[in-house]
């Protein structure tokens, strides 16, 4: 009991920030997003997602995280979802029943793009409206994503 009084306590005493999540920006998935395609276009396409997929700074950051396509529609990395590399993205449907697949794709093939859809947030583990930017690079188009719920 006085260790949940003394939980309680700091809680009020330092404000919201102990207990919100802290969260990605949009700004901030964008410059991800500049730093992941560098990255491939430096180190090359195995290396890159190989680094993605580790979620590991720059490309993986709270709730921020790389997405990659690859051209036969599978993905190639996910950094907070490791379970769903290599499945087919055209199977994928957001939490509306939205197909994901040909939009993120095409987001991508436009050079820079974005598509907004509801999405699991990894830290909270909710569905949260997300707003997600893609760019082509190589033969792949990636993707980082911010949360806003």
């Amino acid at each position: 009991m006085k260790k949940t009084i003394a939980v309680l306590a700091l809680a009020v005493l330092t404000g919201p920030s102990l207990l919100a999540v802290d969260r990605g920006t949009p700004a901030e998935a964008k410059a991800m997003l500049a730093k992941a395609v560098a990255h491939y276009k430096g180190v090359g396409r195995t290396q890159a997602l190989a680094d993605f997929n580790a979620k590991k700074p720059p490309f993986g950051d709270r709730d921020l995280y790389v997405v990659c396509l690859a051209p036969n529609h599978t993905i190639a990395a996910n950094g907070a979802f490791s379970s769903y590399v290599g499945q087919s993205v055209d199977l994928m449907k957001d939490a509306d029943g939205k197909p994901l697949g040909k939009a993120l794709w095409d987001a991508g093939l436009k050079g820079e793009g974005s598509v907004q859809y509801r999405w699991i947030n990894p830290m909270t583990h909710k569905m949260e409206p997300k707003v997600a930017f893609a760019q082509k690079v190589g033969e792949d188009v990636c993707l980082v994503g911010a949360y806003n719920p």
